[in-house]
């Protein structure tokens, strides 16, 4: 099911990169946040209703939903100007974010062991996106912010999600990503034809189905078993860059990426096993 669900969002991030030529970076996002709006408002229909959207944290909601765009809009900028391998590679350092920022946000304890896989993390992500070489502004500067952008965005739904719901956390997040790029669309639309149309509509329900499928595959799986599925992303990616734009991942990329995923397993496995731990009380 996750592997499936990765899979479904890499072909969604193809179409993205392949729109990104014609289209503006805010009209892809404004097309994926209303046409993935759907799934949310069609979750209203069951009980209880617009109850789920009460909330008592609209500034907190708000603030998520601007981190959150910060994350969409620079992943989705990244895919336009870079390979889709090397983007999918820079995006595997967000646990490496999430556990830093577990600390400070969440107060969770960190062991030095998982400490030193951030730092190794982080230097497998200077590996790749090399600043001295590809300049402070390159597309690799970029997907990362777009991954600390996101993690944040992760960081803060385990925050809310104490007394807020699901159905709250996605709506109001994808209110905010509408509002902030639809108030630009008088002046960067670009009235689709039918073929584009619907290229830009299939992001929004691909991107839907395959976050619900992510979401049902936790459902059914610990983290343990369904996280190591994330980096076949990398594999989609890559073949997909090549078949379709020639592109293939430079050694730097692939040396950087597998360091950075091997240390975002190892901090998994830190983490299951002092979850697994029997409770001292």
């Amino acid at each position: 099911m996750y592997a499936g669900g990765v899979f479904v969002l890499c072909i969604m991030d193809a179409i993205i990169k392949w729109l990104s030529a014609d289209y503006s970076i805010a009209q892809i996002v404004f097309f994926r946040a209303v046409i993935g709006l759907v799934p949310t408002l069609a979750m209203l229909l069951r009980p209880p209703g617009l109850l789920s959207l009460k909330t008592r944290m609209l500034g907190a909601h708000l603030l998520r939903g601007l981190v959150s765009l910060v994350g969409t809009f620079g992943f989705f900028w990244a895919l336009a100007v870079m390979p889709l391998g090397a983007a999918y590679a820079i995006g595997f350092a967000a646990p490496i974010f999430i556990t830093a920022m577990s600390v400070p946000i969440l107060h969770e304890s960190v062991g030095l062991k998982r400490w030193l896989a951030v730092l190794v993390g982080f230097a497998g992500v200077l590996i790749m996106i090399r600043p001295g070489v590809n300049g402070a502004f390159g597309g690799g500067a970029i997907a990362l912010v777009a991954t600390a952008a996101n993690a944040l965005s992760m960081v803060m739904v385990r925050l809310y999600s104490r007394t807020e719901s699901n159905v709250a956390m996605i709506f109001y997040g994808n209110i905010v990503v509408i509002a902030a790029t639809g108030v630009q669309m008088p002046f960067l639309w670009l009235t689709p034809g039918w073929g584009d149309g619907g290229l830009l509509t299939l992001v929004g329900l691909l991107g839907g189905v395959g976050t619900l499928m992510l979401a049902q595959a936790y459902r059914m799986a610990t983290p343990s078993i369904v996280v190591p599925f994330e980096y076949t992303g990398m594999i989609w990616g890559v073949a997909l860059s090549f078949f379709i734009w020639g592109d293939i991942p430079d050694l730097w990329t692939w040396i950087g990426s597998l360091v950075v995923i091997g240390s975002g397993l190892y901090m998994l496995h830190r983490a299951m096993k002092v979850t697994s731990l029997p409770s001292r009380r």
